[in-house]
Protein backbone atom coordinates (compact mmCIF):
# COMPACT_ATOMS: atom_id res chain seq x y z
CA UNK A 1 0.00 0.00 0.00
CA UNK A 2 1.44 3.38 -0.94
CA UNK A 3 0.97 6.58 0.94
CA UNK A 4 -0.26 9.58 -0.96
CA UNK A 5 1.06 12.84 0.43
CA UNK A 6 -1.67 15.41 0.90
CA UNK A 7 -0.72 18.61 -0.88
CA UNK A 8 -1.53 22.00 0.54
CA UNK A 9 -3.03 24.61 -1.75
CA UNK A 10 0.32 26.39 -2.06
CA UNK A 11 2.11 23.22 -3.20
CA UNK A 12 -0.37 22.61 -6.03
CA UNK A 13 0.48 25.84 -7.81
CA UNK A 14 3.77 26.90 -9.30
CA UNK A 15 5.25 30.40 -9.07
CA UNK A 16 3.33 31.57 -12.13
CA UNK A 17 0.02 30.46 -10.63
CA UNK A 18 0.79 32.24 -7.35
CA UNK A 19 1.67 35.40 -9.29
CA UNK A 20 -1.67 35.21 -11.09
CA UNK A 21 -3.43 34.86 -7.72
CA UNK A 22 -1.60 37.88 -6.31
CA UNK A 23 -2.32 40.02 -9.37
CA UNK A 24 -5.98 38.99 -9.32
CA UNK A 25 -6.26 39.96 -5.65
CA UNK A 26 -4.66 43.34 -6.33
CA UNK A 27 -6.94 44.00 -9.30
CA UNK A 28 -10.00 43.05 -7.26
CA UNK A 29 -9.00 45.43 -4.44
CA UNK A 30 -8.44 48.26 -6.92
CA UNK A 31 -11.84 47.65 -8.52
CA UNK A 32 -13.56 47.68 -5.13
CA UNK A 33 -11.84 50.96 -4.27
CA UNK A 34 -12.88 52.51 -7.59
CA UNK A 35 -16.48 51.34 -7.13
CA UNK A 36 -16.55 52.89 -3.65
CA UNK A 37 -15.24 56.19 -5.00
CA UNK A 38 -17.83 56.18 -7.81
CA UNK A 39 -20.59 55.54 -5.26
CA UNK A 40 -19.43 58.45 -3.09
CA UNK A 41 -19.34 60.80 -6.07
CA UNK A 42 -22.82 59.73 -7.29
CA UNK A 43 -24.33 60.10 -3.82
CA UNK A 44 -22.98 63.56 -3.07
CA UNK A 45 -20.38 62.55 -0.51
CA UNK A 46 -17.61 64.44 -2.22
CA UNK A 47 -16.33 66.32 0.81
CA UNK A 48 -12.56 66.80 1.06
CA UNK A 49 -12.51 64.72 4.25
CA UNK A 50 -14.16 61.73 2.55
CA UNK A 51 -11.86 61.89 -0.46
CA UNK A 52 -8.81 62.19 1.79
CA UNK A 53 -9.94 59.17 3.84
CA UNK A 54 -10.54 57.10 0.71
CA UNK A 55 -7.23 58.08 -0.86
CA UNK A 56 -5.27 57.21 2.27
CA UNK A 57 -7.07 53.89 2.90
CA UNK A 58 -4.72 50.97 2.24
CA UNK A 59 -5.63 48.28 -0.26
CA UNK A 60 -7.67 45.49 1.28
CA UNK A 61 -5.87 42.46 2.61
CA UNK A 62 -6.47 39.29 0.64
CA UNK A 63 -8.69 36.92 2.59
CA UNK A 64 -8.72 33.13 2.63
CA UNK A 65 -12.03 33.31 0.74
CA UNK A 66 -10.35 35.36 -2.00
CA UNK A 67 -7.61 32.76 -2.36
CA UNK A 68 -10.15 29.92 -2.39
CA UNK A 69 -12.13 31.65 -5.15
CA UNK A 70 -9.01 32.11 -7.27
CA UNK A 71 -7.86 28.54 -6.64
CA UNK A 72 -11.25 27.20 -7.71
CA UNK A 73 -11.09 29.35 -10.85
CA UNK A 74 -7.62 28.05 -11.62
CA UNK A 75 -8.80 24.46 -11.15
CA UNK A 76 -11.62 25.02 -13.62
CA UNK A 77 -9.23 26.60 -16.11
CA UNK A 78 -6.75 23.75 -15.71
CA UNK A 79 -9.47 21.14 -16.21
CA UNK A 80 -10.85 22.99 -19.24
CA UNK A 81 -7.40 23.09 -20.84
CA UNK A 82 -6.28 19.64 -19.67
CA UNK A 83 -3.22 20.93 -17.83
CA UNK A 84 -3.65 19.74 -14.27
CA UNK A 85 -0.49 20.04 -12.17
CA UNK A 86 0.72 16.85 -10.49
Amino acid sequence: MTKVAKQTSHERFDARDRLIIALYAQLRAERETREAMEWVIRNGGLSPEVLEAMASDPISVVTADDIKTVENSLKRLQLDHGSVHP
